[in-house]
């Protein structure tokens, strides 16, 4: 590999500007940004990035690569999993570590690392808090420990029984031990009014997948947001909200943020919830669209263009399910929850909030490509820790680029995507732009379709303590 690299021909496009430049590399790190052909190194190897758009390599903060949960298993590995990312032009994933009943942080997060050892690209985790301890000084201890192995942000949920559930006391007890440098990220969905829901669609022998919009409905999102808004505050604890699925709740971090006085607050959406409805759930394929939370009515769904400026990210949640486990049983209740999304993410945002939005005076201002930047690498890299090695474009930062040529017309196809999952739920979706190639450390993965990566190259990164990004 070249120790002198330069990205020549293309628009850098930074969380703050757009602008003409070649990017310098000097081994795994960027050098700096010089003006377009500019001979800084007469050794260097050129990579053509003429009418492409240059963006930090994306960062997707939430994915779930070989999960298990403990009911259901994905088909995907870390390998799987991680050239799919890299094709989709993300050189950072932040998983997640599940700490099972008797498990201590360390034996959860060992047993992540060990599984992902045949990453191609670097990735972060988050831990899934189980089993803290009732003391409170003994659980902030566990806290403070686990933040000092470089895993500042933590999940919890507030429905999933019996394997993940946690009470409002629960929660409580994890945001007053958590240490001030570290962040919750929570799945809200309000657990009593999903139970009923689902209990009363069984004993009506409503359980094909057409149900299960109805099974988890909207309002309980929305209240267990206010929720769980209202005990982080009471606990003074930094909470993020992971895959708000409808405008409403977005609208509910937006009022919340207002409130100088309290602790900081991010949120989250996924393509799925701005770009589908739950008509897909009246559909022969509706096993492709199970996931929780599940696609919205049309009037409930995400404007992405409208709240972009309170969101801290788009992200995929990505699952990586084949069909044959969608499709073992008929029943919703048994039906794995999920969608395979790394590989078409941006494609399907800049189609959406950048390109299609500049025709289409419906859509809203189209959203900036600054802003694109902040949303899939920048700020993501500044809420866990990451920032300024990932998610920026500066001379000392990893030299992880995403080349983007805006030209070509594609049509989204599951035969041409690298998951197992064998589908993908946007099939025939028309896009505009394809990844021409990505960079991880200053080595070239993907070039114009080819993977040039090899498996086991990633790297562990540990979070630094959160801190708040400023404003």
């Amino acid at each position: 590999m070249a120790q002198h690299k330069i990205v020549r021909g293309g628009q850098v496009v930074t969380s703050t500007a757009v602008f003409d430049g070649d990017v310098l590399i000097d081994g795994e790190h960027i050098a700096g940004i010089v003006a377009r052909g500019v001979d800084a190194w007469a050794d260097a190897e050129i990579i053509d990035a003429e009418g492409c758009y240059v963006f930090p390599g994306l960062i997707d903060p939430h994915t779930h690569i070989q999960l298990d949960t403990g009911i259901f298993q994905t088909s995907d590995n870390w390998q799987v999993g991680t050239t799919t990312a890299a094709f989709g032009g993300v050189t950072t994933v932040v998983d997640f570590a599940t700490q099972f009943p008797g498990m201590t942080f360390r034996e959860a997060l060992d047993a992540r690392l060990d599984e992902a050892r045949p990453a191609l690209i670097d990735y972060g985790f988050h831990m899934m808090v189980t089993d803290l301890p009732r003391d409170p000084a003994t659980a902030r201890a566990w806290l403070a420990e686990l933040r000092d192995m470089g895993v500042p942000s933590i999940k919890l949920y507030t429905t999933y029984r019996p394997n993940y559930y946690a009470d409002d006391a629960l929660f409580l007890h994890t945001f007053r031990a958590m240490p001030s440098d570290m962040i919750a990220m929570i799945h809200c969905e309000n657990d009593a009014i999903v139970s009923d829901a689902t209990a009363r669609l069984v004993e009506a022998a409503h359980t094909t997948w057409a149900s299960h919009g109805s099974a988890r409905p909207p309002e309980a999102e929305v209240e267990a947001i206010r929720r769980m808004i209202y005990l982080s505050k009471v606990a003074g604890a930094a909470i993020y909200i992971v895959h708000c699925s409808t405008g409403e709740s977005i609208r509910t971090v937006a009022a919340a943020k207002q409130d100088a006085n309290r602790p900081p607050l991010f949120c989250e959406t996924c393509p799925q919830y701005f770009l589908l409805n739950d008509s897909r759930y009246d559909t022969d394929h509706a096993e492709k669209f199970i996931l929780q939370p599940p696609l919205r009515p049309r009037d409930w769904m995400v404007d992405l263009l409208e709240w972009n400026g309170v969101l801290s990210g788009v992200v995929t949640d990505h699952c990586d399910y084949t069909l044959a486990q969608k499709r073992e049983f008929a029943e919703f209740t048994k039906t794995p929850g999920g969608l395979p999304g790394l590989e078409t993410s941006f494609q399907l945002t800049y189609t959406y909030a950048v390109e299609e939005a500049t025709y289409r005076v419906d859509l809203g201002e189209p959203l900036a490509l600054p802003e694109l930047a902040r949303l899939m690498s920048t700020e993501p890299a500044q809420i866990f820790g990451l920032y300024p090695r990932k998610g920026a474009i500066l001379p000392g930062s990893d030299a992880d680029l995403m080349i983007y040529d805006p030209e070509p017309e594609v049509i989204i196809r599951a035969a041409e995507q690298h998951t197992v999952a064998g589908y993908t739920p946007y099939e025939g979706f028309k896009v505009r732009g394809r990844v021409r190639a990505v960079l991880s450390r200053g080595q070239v993965l993907v070039q114009d379709g080819e993977l040039h990566g090899e498996p086991g190259r990633g790297q562990f990164l540990k979070g630094k303590p959160f801190a708040a990004p400023a404003s």
